[in-house]
């Protein structure tokens, strides 16, 4: 289906005070430069704020986050969450139109929707309060048929109950959501045959929040309390421990494990316990440095096609070339210590071991050939 932009667009887009500052907590979540990460839940609260996504507000939120235009349009272009044209300033209307909800009236439904609101989808009401559209499965199969209406479903609905509740819509109401039968959430039509303790007279939890703030049809605005970047500013636990030197010491920055020292693979703590003395690890440190297998120069005669060992490809294999290895012979002979010692230097770790590269090279190495050596041919 082709989206576009609506033909009639506002001059200028702008958060609110209130929705600026939560955008700006949202970009917070995620490290320098990935920023554009943000890009869905700052258009979605553009579209709450203003009821669709505008060009100015696609472009403004674009800019926040350091992206070309191009790339915030593909995003809310793609998306069907993202109303591209006017809504209802009221309520628009999603009436799910796949196969449980249409064997189980959705049709009627968006007949209603014609006849109450407008002939066509996405076009408006004639006082502007409503729109409505068909949308694919909104999971709701057990309750079929329903309808969405801003982030709330509506199910188990008649052709007579949706005329109503968009007659309440219209007189100012806020109508309950959820099932509109009587049935608490999804249980069987003829009665709970579990949980009976709970029926149709009570609200399950997220229905009878929503009822209870009156948020069934609101807009998120940026009014409510705030939930802004909890991840932030929140005050240290005071320590029960007590700071002495050498807690200060042990908190401060250490080298890497895995960083080597030079081409041995001797991190700095292990080379650093060869100096202080520690034998543990100074062993440690010795049987690394001497688990180095052979390694070549250059080839000895012409390089073997490691590519034909399964799970190495041209750039793992430049990368083997690197370390010096070129030929069969030298990978049939790694011993465990080997295996550990090439690992650690590999960009994908791991593959010597599940794709068997060492019972494969003995095979190409007494010129032998293996079943993926044959494929690769």
């Amino acid at each position: 289906m082709l989206r576009r932009l609506h033909p009639d667009q506002p001059a200028s887009f702008a958060f609110t005070p209130a929705n600026q500052a939560w955008a700006e907590a949202q970009i917070t979540k995620y490290p320098e430069g990935r920023q554009a990460s943000a890009i869905i839940p700052l258009l979605w609260r553009a579209q709450e704020q203003e009821g669709w996504l505008t060009r100015p507000a696609i472009e403004h939120i674009a800019d926040m986050l350091g992206m070309a235009y191009i790339r915030a349009l593909e995003v809310a272009t793609f998306y069907f969450m993202f109303q591209l044209q006017p809504v209802g300033s009221v309520a628009h209307f999603q009436v799910c139109g796949t196969l449980s909800c249409m064997i189980c009236g959705a049709e009627k439904l968006i007949e209603v929707c014609k006849a109450k609101i407008a002939p066509r989808a996405h076009m408006l009401s004639a006082d502007g309060k409503f729109s409505w559209e068909e949308v694919e499965c909104l999971g709701a199969c057990s309750n079929a048929p329903m309808v969405q209406i801003g982030k709330d479903y509506y199910e188990d609905l008649t052709a007579e109950g949706f005329a109503q509740l968009i007659d309440d819509l219209a007189a100012g109401k806020v109508p309950t959501a959820g099932p509109q039968n009587g049935r608490f959430a999804s249980e069987p039509l003829g009665g709970a045959t579990t949980l009976k303790e709970y029926t149709g007279e009570a609200q399950n939890g997220s229905v009878a929040l929503a009822t209870r703030i009156g948020d069934t049809i609101k807009r998120i605005d940026g009014t409510e309390v705030p939930l802004l970047t909890p991840w932030q500013d929140k005050p240290a636990k005071a320590s029960k421990r007590k700071v002495t030197a050498k807690t200060i010491k042990d908190h401060e920055p250490k080298p890497a494990l895995s960083t080597p020292v030079d081409e041995t693979g001797v991190s700095k703590q292990e080379a650093q316990a060869v100096k202080k003395g520690n034998p543990k690890k100074a062993a440690k440190a010795a049987k690394a440095a001497d688990a180095q297998p052979e390694m070549l120069k250059a080839p000895k005669g012409k390089a073997d096609d490691l590519k034909k060992l399964k799970g190495v490809g041209p750039k793992l294999e430049g990368v083997l070339n690197e370390l010096g290895v070129y030929h069969f012979w030298q990978v049939a002979a790694w011993t465990a210590d080997d295996v550990v010692w090439v690992d650690e230097r590999l960009k994908f770790k791991g593959r010597i071991e599940r794709d068997g590269w060492i019972e494969q090279a003995k095979i190409l190495a007494e010129g032998g050939e293996t079943e993926f050596s044959k494929r690769a041919k």
